[in-house]
């Protein structure tokens, strides 16, 4: 093919102006032509980029009739200043609408130049060999797209290769400018992104960031060596990569076991190791094949943007600094949005900042000392859409040449492991002589962690569930431990710390695990989101949930327990019914005809019917079932009744002692509480306190349990910060419910049978061993743990630490076995009779006081029945010497005196009148007439001796 010169271009594109002449719309207000500038390395380049404008414009898929595009090319100069004076001078003052720039053969600003001084018009600049991160930018570099990826795309790359090899921990070197810190953000985004699977993210163990220029880098090497992580990611210039790789080499860092992946500007070193893989940008140096896909990228824009916007015509002078170039902004969008599927350099598209992407890699790997060969390629997959890799892993050569591809990670034989004492998982035992004193066999030496002999003299021994599973776990999967117990005595929890300015950390076992102080951690440690976000769990070894414990209720035991089998109403019933049927039975006895008959063989005497107080008494004497002895009823009807009473009683009797022994022999109680969703427990007004241990994993379910976030505020105040000091106070009642792990509160009602779970398990979850993120021994921790879930080691465990030897049977029984009575249950009755006795006694004393009473009245009334009678004696006595007086008056009146008449003086009364005692009652005057006197008194009247 021979040379085109540029006339004969000229001329191409002159005929093509006339040609498509007669189709050009006259009405079009948008330009017909439209100038592209080029900032090219070499005449070349130039040439191509003429020469290629000049086929478009016969492409009229591209340039739509009446359009024509003229090339304004330039050769780049090394000197910055003198490069954008010459954008300005030859490509600005021609109206150019775009600029394709290249890179220079020296330096590497000029290329910046040019961005500056289009972008301040905001000409579209497309840049084709310029991969600096700094051009992404946009608040610099506010017009400039690219056809080649910046170096931090490399980052995608190196993520499918660590997916496809499986290496899912590594170390990041990187230099402290611009490109090698967006590498290493590019990186971190994308490690995290892979197709949201936590089984295949790729974890960075440690960042080592260095300033360019280095002269040594043993002192950061060696700090790494004996890290786990044994795969590295490098990115460095190329002397920097010689310095690196130089090191590394003496360290022994760059034999077998290692695995090193390095990006471009590292690979082209004079010293890169044989193993080493790296990556190499394809059509990276070729600019023709660049010019071409920007050009056509570039025209796609202009027809889009012809269609449907008002295009203006470009900035023709540098030196009007005021103008700003609203097409531009537009072209610089219209740019962004095209997809070239094929072009030269594969699918070409851009990003939001304009950078490419979808580009093409190959996998390089160094098999010989300065021999690299191609191993694979990382190509766009037009039918998944998609960059693909592919791989020819076999024919790679690792660092060391070992037959099989490395671990990429060094696994520790020794294991520093954390636990907690958390029965009966783990028991943790004090040794007060620990000169002397050693742990039992079946005991593990346990001191407090990060603590040294002078700050801790105590030491301590551990066994437990948690310690067989741990014997059982280094004997399968061959590894030495030593254990050590959490420096605070907590699992640990997320919070801010003083020291940490506002930025959160994690405490206790976690804490220790995130920091990388410790290996592993075997204890009952509940898999929750909020841990797995920081650390890595095994398989549950145990499945369990959250309940509550509480203290079993108290038996009612009350002074009245011997009523419960009946109810209150029932009881009244009954008493009424005795006094009723008393009542009828005196009733019928007194008004029947038969109520009354002679007894045989008597003497002939008629027994009374049956009084009201017999009656009674009979009823009781019935219903009570004690003996009648008297004052049983007489007649038929009176005797029917008595026998249905009989019978009433018999089943009332019969129906409270039944029921006597449900309520106090075999009534077992039952729990307080009916779960989480109790409404005691939900409503925070109620005087019932529950509460966790901070910080653990139930704290952190009802944290996040919206719905449980009142009762939560008020277990918060109670919370304790063990398990141990809240089943004590459950036990001594000081607290009413213990929320907590289903495991450990079953193990506690087994060993005490007054505490009892309540409710139904809700949260469930499972305990897993915890490990650091990224940690060899992960997966073959989950594989020995599957294992032992179907040899059965487990169900041992469990039942040897956790059912104790069956221990809950034994409770089960003891609710199944009938109580005995004592003094509690029965003490009413005691009360009953002693009532009774204090009653009798105090009747009888009333009774003796109300006798005296009667018998001191009784005597009264004789002492006055005697005086009355006295006194009438005297009245008579004395109506009858009135009578006599009376008499002998009327004899004298009538005139008889003769020797038979009545003396009238005293001496002539009879002795028994003058020596009759005095009447109550004092005569008138005052004399006493008991008295005796021998003055003779003169005799009342007779209206004087009327009483």
């Amino acid at each position: 093919m021979g040379i085109v010169t540029p006339a004969v271009v000229v001329c191409s594109v002159l005929l093509g102006s006339l040609i498509f002449s007669p189709f050009l719309t006259a009405a079009s207000k948008n330009p017909t032509y439209f100038n592209i500038g080029g900032v090219l390395s070499n005449n070349v380049s130039e040439f191509h980029f003429q020469e290629t404008i000049a086929h478009v414009n016969f492409d009229n898929h591209y340039v739509p009739r009446g359009t024509t595009y003229y090339a304004t090319a330039i050769q780049m100069d090394a000197n910055p200043i003198r490069t954008a004076l010459s954008v300005c001078k030859y490509l600005i003052a021609h109206r150019v609408y775009a600029v394709v720039v290249s890179h220079p053969l020296t330096g590497d600003l000029s290329p910046a130049a040019v961005s500056y001084t289009s972008g301040f018009y905001h000409i579209p600049v497309i840049g084709i060999s310029s991969r600096d991160s700094a051009f992404s930018d946009k608040n610099i570099h506010v017009s400039f797209l690219r056809t080649v990826p910046p170096y931090s795309h490399q980052a995608d790359v190196w993520v499918d290769l660590l997916k496809h090899f499986g290496y899912k921990k590594v170390i990041f070197i990187h230099s402290s400018d611009t490109d090698g810190r967006a590498l290493l953000g590019r990186f971190q985004t994308t490690s995290q992104n892979l197709d949201d699977d936590i089984d295949i993210k790729v974890a960075i163990d440690s960042v080592i960031e260095f300033e360019p220029g280095l002269v040594s880098f043993t002192e950061q090497l060696q700090e790494y060596k004996s890290a786990h992580a044994r795969v590295y990611l490098l990115y460095a210039s190329k002397s920097d990569a010689e310095v690196i790789f130089r090191d590394a080499n003496l360290l022994n860092m760059t034999d077998e076991g290692y695995v090193w992946i390095v990006t471009e500007q590292a690979l082209d070193a004079d010293n890169v190791p044989v193993g080493v893989l790296g990556l190499k940008l394809e059509h990276a140096t070729d600019e023709r094949a660049h010019i071409k896909d920007s050009i056509y990228v570039l025209a796609s824009a202009l027809r889009d943007m012809n269609q449907t916007e008002n295009i203006t015509e470009a900035p023709k002078d540098c030196d009007n600094s005021g103008s700003v170039w609203e097409t531009g902004k537009l072209l610089f969008q219209y740019i962004k949005k095209q997809i070239l599927l094929h072009g030269e350099t594969g699918k070409v598209a851009f990003d939001d900042n304009g950078d490419r992407i979808n580009a093409e890699y190959d996998v390089i790997n160094i098999q010989e000392l300065g021999h690299a060969t191609v191993v694979g390629q990382y190509l766009y997959n037009n039918e998944h859409n998609r960059m693909k890799l592919h791989l020819e892993k076999e024919n790679i050569v690792w660092p060391g040449r070992p037959e099989k591809m490395p671990a990429g990670i060094e696994i520790p034989k020794h294991i520093k492991v954390l636990t907690i004492e958390e029965k009966p998982f783990v028991y943790v035992r004090e040794i007060k002589n620990y000169i002397d004193e050693e742990c039992a066999p079946d005991e593990i030496p346990c001191p407090h962690f990060n603590t040294t002999p002078k700050e801790d003299t105590r030491a301590f021994c551990c066994k437990g569930y948690c310690m067989d599973l741990l014997r059982e776990l280094a004997k399968t999967i061959n590894f030495t431990y030593n254990v050590s117990l959490s420096p605070d005595g907590q699992f640990g929890s997320y919070i801010i710390k003083n020291y940490t300015a506002g930025k959160k950390e994690w405490t206790g076992l976690i804490g220790e695990l995130v920091a990388d102080r410790a290996d592993m951690i075997v204890a009952p440690l509940t898999i929750n989101p909020e841990r797995a976000e920081f650390i890595e769990f095994s398989k549950p070894f145990k499945y369990q949930g959250i309940t509550i414990l509480e203290k079993k209720p108290s038996r009612s035991s009350t002074l009245v327990s011997f009523l419960q089998p009946f109810s209150n109403t029932l009881w009244i019933l009954v008493m009424v019914s005795v006094h009723v049927v008393a009542l009828v039975l005196y009733l019928l006895d007194r008004f029947s005809p038969f109520g009354r008959f002679k007894l045989a063989n008597t003497d002939g005497t008629e027994e009374d019917a049956l009084n009201l107080s017999s009656a009674i008494w009979f009823a009781w004497g019935v219903l009570l079932n004690s003996g009648i002895g008297e004052g049983t009823p007489r007649s038929f009807s009176a005797r029917v009744l008595g026998m249905v009473w009989a019978g009433f009683a018999m089943i009332i009797v019969a129906s409270y002692t039944a029921n006597l022994a449900a309520f106090l022999v075999l009534e077992r109680p039952k729990t307080k509480l009916t779960g989480i969703n109790d409404a005691r427990l939900r409503n925070t007004m109620e005087n019932l306190t529950c509460a966790t241990v901070k910080g653990s994993a139930v704290d952190m379910y009802f944290r996040r349990q919206v719905e449980l976030s009142n009762m939560y505020r008020t277990m918060e105040a109670n919370n304790y910060d063990s398990a141990e000091q809240a089943i004590a106070d459950v036990k001594t009642g000081k607290l009413m419910a213990f929320i907590w792990d289903s495991s450990r509160l079953d193990f506690e009602a087994a060993q005490d049978c007054e505490l009892v779970t309540a409710g139904e398990l809700f949260g469930r979850s499972g305990y897993g061993i915890g490990l650091k993120k990224g940690s060899p021994w992960a997966d073959k921790v989950t594989l020995a743990i599957l294992d032992f879930h179907e040899s059965g080691f487990m169900e041992e465990l469990d039942n040897r630490w956790i059912l104790l030897g069956n221990m809950l049977s034994k409770c089960e029984q003891y609710e199944k076995t009938p109580n005995t009575l004592g003094l509690k249950n029965m003490a009413g009755v005691f009360i009953l009779v002693a009532a009774g006795i204090m009653g009798g006694v105090g009747l009888i004393v009333i009774e003796v006081v109300y006798k005296k009473h009667q018998v001191r009245k009784q005597k009264r009334m004789e002492l006055a029945r005697h005086a009355a009678d006295k006194w009438r004696g005297t009245v008579e006595k004395r109506k009858t010497l009135r009578a006599t007086i009376a008499a002998q008056k009327r004899l004298k009146a009538n005139g008889l005196n003769d020797g038979g008449s009545v003396s009238l003086s005293v001496e002539a009364l009879p002795r028994s009148v003058i020596d009759m005692p005095s009447p109550v009652r004092a005569w008138p005057g005052g004399c006493d007439v008991r008295q005796r006197s021998p003055i003779p008194l003169p005799l009342p009247d007779a209206a004087d001796m009327i009483v």
